[in-house]
């Protein structure tokens, strides 16, 4: 089996109409003390994503600080992260780590 090479990290911050301000502050700490590409704040799904999230991109040394600080700091909010392969499907699919409940994703979009 090839190895493969992981060149960084998604975490997506799922939110709904409630909680988009929670999530919003969440993502804006999260980019402000690690760096991380903070992605846009979409108030409906997209993608793969059941619910309104916010993407944030680390490399995969910042994603090491990341993933805990977001365990500890998500305020009730679900968060799945993935590797980035170059396999989304496999990304999605079988690497993902969830923080907190665990949801369908729309993989059909793969």
């Amino acid at each position: 089996m090839p190895e493969q090479v992981i060149t960084g990290y998604h975490a997506h911050v799922y939110f709904d109409a409630d909680t988009v301000e929670t999530a919003r502050a969440l993502c804006e700490a999260a980019r402000d003390r690690f760096g991380v590409v903070m992605g846009r704040v979409h108030e409906k799904p997209v993608g793969p994503h059941p619910m309104f999230s916010c993407q944030l991109a680390a490399s995969v040394e910042q994603f090491g600080v990341l993933l805990p600080w977001l365990a500890l700091n998500r305020d009730g909010l679900i968060v799945f992260a993935h590797p980035e392969t170059g396999d989304d499907l496999a990304d999605h699919r079988d690497h993902g780590i969830w923080l907190g409940t665990g949801l369908p994703l729309d993989l059909s979009i793969f």
